[in-house]
């Protein structure tokens, strides 16, 4: 089955919006809002074999958080729109394109992720070293590809550790969510030219949670 397809981009992009209000908020709260969202958004990390969007991300209750701010950023009609959110999405889509670029790191990602499956047998996903090993991921083979992401927020928030380590996780779950998105036909273009249609399928993916 094809997955080639509106729905299934707009699932992978609100995995992207998801995660990147994530990071907003715990950079400027120091607390993550959403338990279920932001376990969603790593365990979609691990999902490398999954047999659709849908499953990758845990079924539309996952996603809520994700759908909501997604239309907070694509309908000019909320006036609700965060350009942080915004310009954290569009750090994912860039890195993403670099990565997918670099054989080598791709390689190495793969053999990263085998290492936190492993993990996984003895630790939750929101185990803070389960957190640790995802930031170095992220830190290791992702952040030094493009230009970086700079995430702003709370001084006192952004220097604790855990807090680091939640952010480059959810910053990692945002670009496997763009790698998703781009290997089902998400293009840039798409977020102008099909934003009416994007902002119609995400408000039927809300009425499903």
């Amino acid at each position: 089955m094809s997955f080639h397809n509106l729905p299934s981009r707009s699932l992978a992009f609100a995995a992207m919006c998801q995660a990147a209000y994530l990071v907003d908020k715990i950079a400027t709260k120091g607390l993550c809002p959403d338990a279920v969202a932001f376990d969603a958004s790593l365990r979609s990390i691990m999902r490398t074999e999954s047999d659709s969007p849908l499953d990758i991300f845990g079924g539309y209750e996952s996603l809520e958080v994700g759908f909501k701010s997604m239309l907070e950023q694509l309908d000019n009609a909320s006036k609700t729109r965060n350009m942080q959110v915004t310009k954290y999405v569009i750090g994912m889509i860039a890195l993403e394109k670099k990565l997918s670029a670099n054989g080598a790191s791709l390689n190495l990602l793969a053999e990263r992720l085998n290492q936190v499956q492993r993990q996984l047998a003895h630790f939750e996903i929101d185990d803070s070293s389960v957190l640790s090993n995802l930031n170095s991921i992220y830190k290791d083979l992702i952040s030094n590809l493009g230009p970086k992401i700079q995430v702003n927020g709370n001084p006192s928030c952004l220097q604790q550790e855990q807090t680091q380590h939640k952010i480059r996780a959810l910053l990692l779950a945002g670009v496997r969510a763009a790698v998703l998105w781009r290997q089902i036909g998400g293009k840039r273009r798409q977020l102008v030219f099909s934003r009416k249609a994007m902002i119609h399928q995400t408000k039927q993916n809300l009425h499903r949670v």
